[in-house]
């Protein structure tokens, strides 16, 4: 593990278990880089990337803080799609397409951070809304972190609720960009044409490491991505988009 990520963690337990409640001021750079016998550069690095989620407010000239609960939600905040539709008054249903373990090509060898060739499991589910469908999701997955995955139905339980249940998530990245979809995933999706998707790729780690690779396209007129974003004012400051 980076060490960066290694500082990142330890802050994000302390923030999970409550140790640190909202407005608790966070170790300083120096107190961080002394802990875990890095530079002050690195220590530097972590605060810099939790602030930019949210999880942290650094103030010049009075330190680090726990960020307001109200303030933590990401703009990229990973929900159960389940969930999602369910609260929408839909029904909720998913077409299982690929379960089986597989050999890592160079890429998702690379996304999972395990070597080229290694064992991996290897899912493909359509996530659909009163039948319809408005997600194809494709996920490799760390079998080292996840043993059990490929033992799960499904079509009753969504991936987001199981590795939740097994591996909680410390850290997540995206990456969101607009595609033509292939053939397949246009099959998949029931596109009479070829329409613009859009495609999330989205690693997540737990404490144990990469736990998942996972490529979400959905149609462009079935998929809305939006947020919301609060800002503290400060003083002699403003906010400028």
């Amino acid at each position: 593990m980076a060490k960066f990520s290694a500082i990142k963690q330890h802050i994000y337990r302390k923030i999970a278990s409550g140790d640190w409640p909202e407005h608790h001021p966070v170790s300083s750079e120096n107190a961080l880089a002394e802990q875990f016998s890095v530079s002050r550069m690195t220590a530097r690095r972590a605060l810099q990337e939790l602030a930019e989620e949210g999880l942290v407010v650094r103030s010049k000239g009075s330190g680090t803080y726990v960020a307001p609960i109200k303030s933590q939600t990401s703009f990229m905040a990973i929900r159960n799609i389940a969930d999602e539709i369910r609260q929408r008054g839909h029904e909720y249903s998913a077409q299982v397409h690929v379960l089986r373990h597989e050999r890592a090509t160079a890429q998702v060898a690379d996304m999972l951070q395990v070597r080229e060739h290694t064992q991996v499991f290897h899912s493909v589910i359509t996530h659909c809304e009163d039948g319809i469908p408005v997600q194809v999701e494709e996920r490799y997955v760390n079998p080292e972190i996840v043993p059990k995955y490929l033992r799960q139905d499904y079509r009753q339980i969504t991936p987001h609720e199981y590795l939740c249940a097994i591996s909680p998530l410390t850290e997540a990245s995206h990456v969101i960009e607009a595609v033509t979809p292939s053939a397949t995933v246009a099959q998949w999706l029931q596109l009479d044409k070829a329409e613009p998707c859009l495609r999330i790729q989205r690693r997540t780690w737990s404490e144990q490491g990469v736990v998942t690779y996972a490529l979400l396209t959905h149609p462009g007129s079935r998929f809305t991505l939006g947020g919301h974003l609060q800002f503290t004012a400060q003083p002699h400051s403003s906010n400028t988009l």
